[in-house]
Formats: structure tokens, sequence, C-alpha cells
């Protein structure tokens, strides 16, 4: 027969499966005030849930990231194809065109965070990416560097909110040790994209004409049509939170709650209601300000190798085809791609995540070492591969640092 004591003015059954519906009621905790867990939880139930939440979670923010990527950096694969002739760029006009991007990214990146607080992951991230789907095909038809320069701006504002978005959303999922590895199945969509995004380009410009586009112009339109397709999709599989799943039963809808709360101490809810004060505490939180300052220079070595990739491979191998110039930048991307899925598992399953980030950083800068010190192509091509591999693991560790420390959603943004 089940028994009931009182913890904190909290009833709690030791019937395992009326135990955790308790603890996942809002109103009730799932740890005493110093931390202590006042439910047990099947290590069985929660291996089985966590891999269904992987199955129905993951690959729908995977795929919209990698698209969001891919309609980021495209640019770089289109400037090969004659975008800068085409549209009447010269000298540093071409780098002015991605700062613009870079101008609304910055500015909308916590004010769209906030508003994915407010409306809810599971509708801001579909929509954000319909939105920024139909700027990367509006960029199809652009005619000069002003118009060009204005979709750039519009695509930033709504790409903003995307990988910030992406790690709140699978904060409300998993547990803080599991959050690493779950943020870099996501966040290896980058190097992916500049994988996919340099294949798939070589195969559009193959292509006489799409409609009435040619040449770069088919890369954005193509590819934002694919955007456009997948973020329609999303808001009928992406799920808000695991209370509203419906591919989850009532007691795995427990199970998923009480799990995030039980690494909350004392705290009554996983989704906590919108607060000022507390927000401000969440953005000037010294973990998040310190990591924050770690991403965006990693950020400047990712972003640039994706906008430059192109170019870069076409100083070292100027003879070659557009085309295969193309396909030279797939390699370092499936390298960096691999790295980025291998350590933030190893960080998994030790449960540590500065050691790698900290060893991560020297194979960027040897790697730029390379490329800036050598004339061989071969060195300089070789350094790409140690560039992919160590700068976009980085990012994946970080975003998972800022969410295990900062565990309040309330002060999350």
């Amino acid at each position: 027969m089940a028994t009931k004591e009182k913890d904190e003015g909290i009833s709690y059954t030791h019937d395992p499966g009326t135990e955790v519906h308790d603890a996942a009621e809002r109103g009730h905790t799932a740890t005493d005030k110093y931390g202590h867990s006042l439910v047990h939880l099947d290590p069985k139930a929660e291996a089985k849930l966590r891999l269904k939440i992987d199955l129905m979670v993951v690959p729908t923010v995977a795929l919209l990231y990698l698209f969001c990527f891919i309609d980021r950096a495209n640019i770089g694969n289109a400037r090969l194809a004659g975008l800068e002739k085409d549209l009447g760029l010269e000298g540093n006009d071409y780098n002015a065109l991605l700062s613009v991007f870079y101008i609304s990214y910055i500015l909308f990146e916590i004010p769209s965070n906030i508003i994915c607080k407010w409306i809810g992951p599971g509708w801001f991230i579909p929509a954000i990416s319909l939105a920024f789907g139909i700027s990367s095909l509006g960029t199809a038809f652009v005619q000069n560097q002003a118009q060009a320069s204005g979709v750039r701006f519009v695509l930033g504002i709504f790409e903003a909110g995307m990988l910030p978005g992406i790690a709140y959303y699978l904060s409300r999922w998993y547990r803080r040790s599991e959050l690493a590895f779950r943020l870099a199945l996501y966040i290896v969509m980058a190097p992916l994209a500049g994988a996919f995004g340099g294949l798939l380009a070589s195969g559009i410009l193959k292509l006489s004409h799409f409609g009435s586009l040619h040449t770069w112009r088919m890369i954005f339109g193509i590819e934002g049509i694919v955007t456009i397709g997948l973020s329609l999709i999303s808001f009928f599989t992406l799920t808000d939170r695991p209370e509203t799943a419906r591919w989850l039963t009532q007691a795995e809808k427990d199970l998923a709650v009480v799990r995030v709360k039980s690494e909350r101490v004392a705290q009554t809810r996983v989704l906590d209601s919108m607060d000022k004060t507390k927000l401000l505490r969440g953005i000037l939180n010294p973990i998040t300000l310190s990591t924050a300052f770690v991403f965006c220079l990693n950020n400047v070595t990712v972003q640039g190798l994706a906008f430059f990739a192109p170019t870069i491979v076409k100083t070292i191998y100027p003879k070659e085809t557009v085309v295969m110039q193309q396909l030279y930048t797939v390699p370092p991307y499936v390298v960096g791609a691999f790295f980025t899925l291998l350590i933030p598992l190893i960080s998994w399953k030790m449960d540590r995540r500065q050691i790698f980030m900290i060893a991560s950083a020297p194979g960027i800068m040897i790697g730029y070492i390379m490329f800036l010190a050598s004339e061989d192509p071969h060195v300089r091509y070789g350094a790409t591969f140690l560039i992919t591999m160590s700068a976009f693991m980085l990012g994946a560790l970080t975003n998972s640092v800022v969410s295990a420390n900062v565990t309040r959603m309330d002060e999350r943004v």
C-alpha cells in the first residue's frame, strides 16, 4: 500500500507513478530547499523517454537550423557564381553587404529571445524560419547593392532568434548534463550547411535555369523555397513543451517535467512567468557575460569561414571550375561536423564542459597561423580543416555552459 509524507507542506506518495505525477504538477517541487530529490526516477524509463525526445524534437530543429545557416552563408557560394559582377559590387562592397546582416542580427537577438519566451518556441521557431526563408527567396530578385543590403538586414532580424531560441527550447526537455550533446546535434548543422551548401550550390549551378532565375539567383531561390517548406511543416511537428506533446503518454509527460525540475532547487514549475528583474539578472549573470564573450570571438571565426570559404578555396585552386571550387569547400566541413558531435558526446558522458572549451581554442589559432604564414595551397587548405574541427564544437560547448548554469527559466533569454 502506498504511503504519504509531507515535505515543505507538499504531499508525495511513495507509489512511483503517483509520486512523479504529483511532482510534475504546478505548485509542487521535485527537490527540497537543499536540492535533494523528493522523487525516485527510473533510469530505464528516463533512457526510453530521452530517446523518444531525441527522435521527435531534435531532427526538426536541426533541419531548420541547417537551412538557417545555408540561407545566411549561401551568399559566399553566390559570389563565386557572379553575384558581385551582376550587382555592380566593387572594392569592399561585398564586405559591407555581409556586415549589414550582423547589424540587425546583433540588435534583435535579445528582443527575439524575449518574444520567444512570451509566445513559446513551438510557435516562434517555425514563424521566424518561415520569415527568413521568404527573405532568402527575396534575395534572388535583388538588382543592386541597396536592395541586397535591405534584404540581408531583414534576414538578420529573423535569423537573430534562431540559435539562442533553439538552445532555450531544448533546455525545456533535457537535463543539464544532456544538453551539450543535444545542442551539438543542431549546431553540427552549421558545418554540415557548409558541406551540403557547397554540394547543393554546385548541383543548382548545373541547371540552365529555375523559372526566370539563372546562375547565382537560382541558389537563393531554390534554397529559400526549401526553407519555406520545412518551416510550414514544423508548425505541425514542433511541440512547444512536454505538457502539450501528443506523442507522449501522461506518465512520460510527468517524467519529462520532473526530470528537468529535479535540477532546479525548490522550483514549483518548469516554465516561469516573465519578470523584468530576473530577466536582467539572467542577462547580467557573470557566466552568461563571460561565455558570451568567448562565443562572440569564436563566432567571428565561424561566420568568417562560412562567408569566405568559397573565396579562400578559389585563391588556393584558381584554375578549377566554379563547380569544382564549390565542391572543395565540402571536406573541411565534414571533418568539422564529425568533431562537433564527438567532443560534446564525450563532454556529456564525462559531464565536463569547460576543459573541452579550453582545449578547442589552440586548434583555431594554429589553423589561422598556418593559413596566414604559408603560400603553399596544400598547407592553406589543410588549415581550413583545423579551423572547422575546433571552431564549430566550441559553439556547442559555450551554449551548453550557459544553459547548464543559468537554471531558472525566468532568467533565460
